[in-house]
């Protein structure tokens, strides 16, 4: 009888092990979000976009070269009225003209245009933060949605716990009324309590597959199985212990922070760009034209061919345009100040954000010491009031609480540790830190 009671532990835990070899990493599950994620493809298409803008800039310093050609068919009728002894004559002539040519212009001198290009330049450096930016948002989504899918099937594996605890318990009442050891009042006691259990495990059930699905968007793949937390659980202390150390690096590193000193650097070049509205251009010209008339012109008959070859300078300088110069150099003037309060404001939310996210992981940190000596406590008390019940000295809700309490905790104690490590990342992300490679620190945490 004993061997086949062992049979559904037996056949269990070999289900158990088939699941967890087909389980996926963190790491394994933030490669198949990388190349899926529609957020993230969009922002790398974006980035490549802004690079090739960038590459554009270049073109104002470069060298424009142009080839042209024509052909140009002319029908000329001359009608001449008599005069003194000529007599009125009327002449038809046709003749055509091809011209051809090749001509280039160098930028000499151009303010405006070498501003132009050092804004190409800083695009190129705004591009590649806001990459970061959406790279680090990745990070934290997938292992935001990686720990919530292992939270709602760690509440389902509490509740049903609880369900065949509370059934047994249930069981017992009933057996104990039956003898006449036990009221009516303990029997309802279990038979709510484990009507109240079978609603939380519905909805224990429910969470968790929207939890999946979540999941399962985010990467492209179904039926996802993500690696539990390695047992004994020991998480990572917090270093530095400094929260300046932490705040200070946001406001050197966050690519937020990026973003907004290179917008203050394009909105200063746009001022140089303004100013070059006073100052004078300078560019070199060359050229070399051929231009053909067969059958003569309007002033010959005889086919001519003309090759010109020019070289020069072209100077220009702007006298009076309207005070278009001006006001225009008083909006990007406005704009900079502009620039200069947005980075104020990203600076101070950057830093903030670091705060709360470094209190969240030294908070969490010591929750998760309390909620296990919590857990330890609950335990003992459940075993207390078991004993007290079968004495006599305890009743059946006084079991049941401790029950409930028990499970509370150990879900607690889950949660938890899931919110320090997706803490501990979202911190590395409040300071601009945060990479790929921390995923390895979190991923070795797991089962393997």
């Amino acid at each position: 009888m004993k061997k086949f009671q062992l049979l559904p532990l037996t056949f269990a835990l070999g289900l158990g092990l088939a699941s967890m070899a087909n389980a996926q990493s963190l790491t394994e599950l933030y490669d198949f979000a990388r190349a899926y994620d529609a957020p993230y493809q969009s922002a790398k298409a974006q980035y490549d976009a802004n690079l090739y803008k960038a590459d554009q800039a270049k073109a104002s310093l470069m060298p424009t070269v142009n080839l042209s050609a024509g052909v140009t068919n002319t029908q000329l009728q001359i009608d001449a009225a008599a005069h003194d002894s000529l007599p009125a004559s009327n002449t038809t002539k046709s003749y055509d003209t091809q011209t051809s040519g090749l001509n280039a212009t160098q930028p000499l001198y151009r303010p405006s245009n070498y501003a132009t290009y050092q804004q190409g330049v800083r695009t190129a450096d705004l591009a590649q933060a806001q990459l970061e930016a959406a790279e680090q948002d990745l990070i934290v989504r997938v292992s935001q949605t990686y720990f919530d899918l292992l939270g709602a099937q760690d509440t389902l594996t509490f509740v049903q716990a609880q369900k065949v605890a509370v059934a047994e318990q249930l069981a017992s009442a009933k057996r104990n009324f039956e003898v006449g050891t036990a009221t009516i009042t303990d029997t309802r006691d279990a038979q709510a309590r484990y009507d109240l259990v079978i609603a939380q495990e519905i909805a224990a059930d429910n969470d968790l597959r929207v939890k999946r699905l979540a999941l399962d968007i985010l990467v492209g793949k179904t039926n996802i199985s993500p690696k539990p937390l390695a047992s004994p659980v020991s998480l990572p202390a917090l270093v530095p212990t400094d929260m300046s150390v932490w705040v200070q690096q946001g406001q050197d590193m966050h690519p937020t922070i990026k973003q907004s000193r290179i917008a203050l650097e394009i909105a200063q070049l746009e001022i140089d760009k303004s100013y070059a509205g006073h100052k004078p251009t300078l560019d070199l010209n060359a050229g070399y034209n051929i231009n053909r008339n067969i059958n003569g012109t309007t002033i010959s008959s005889t086919d001519s061919r003309t090759t010109a070859t020019t070289i020069g300078l072209a100077f220009n300088l702007p006298l009076f345009a309207g005070m278009a110069t001006q006001n225009r150099l008083r909006e990007t003037l406005s704009l900079e100040e502009k620039a200069r309060a947005d980075l104020e404001t990203t600076q101070r939310t950057v830093m903030q954000g670091t705060r709360a996210a470094y209190f969240g992981v030294v908070s969490g940190l010591g929750q998760v010491k309390a909620l296990e000596a919590a857990e330890a406590s609950s335990q003992s008390a459940l075993d207390a009031n078991k004993l007290g019940y079968q004495v006599g000295v305890k009743v059946n809700i006084d079991v049941l609480n401790s029950q409930s309490q028990l499970y509370q905790t150990k879900r607690d104690l889950a949660k938890a540790r899931y919110d320090v490590l997706v803490g501990g990342l979202k911190l590395k992300q409040a300071s601009g830190l945060l990479t790929a490679n921390d995923l390895q620190g979190v991923n070795a945490l797991l089962v393997k």
